[in-house]
């Protein structure tokens, strides 16, 4: 997944919650402008922390896992 996904994800999470840009930068101490840009995937001071911090409020979480040769569910889907 690469960052403009992950931004396009974010977005998606957050309005599935009924939660704006700026309820969510007030609640986790960011700007609004940090949230708007890395939902469209203009990463900008975005760090991994921020990421962890933003998904961690939406309820996800950010997970490593080792790469396999075969493509996952979602890459199938996108090659559609």
């Amino acid at each position: 997944m690469d960052l403009s996904t992950l931004g396009k994800t974010i977005a998606t999470l957050r309005r599935q919650q009924s939660v704006s840009q700026q309820v969510m930068a007030d609640h986790l101490g960011l700007s609004r402008a940090t949230i708007n840009a890395l939902e469209n995937g203009r990463s900008g001071d975005v760090g991994v922390r921020k990421v962890i911090k933003i998904l961690d409020y939406l309820g996800y979480e950010l997970s490593v896992r080792e790469k396999s040769p075969f493509p996952t569910l979602e890459e199938l889907r996108d090659e559609q």
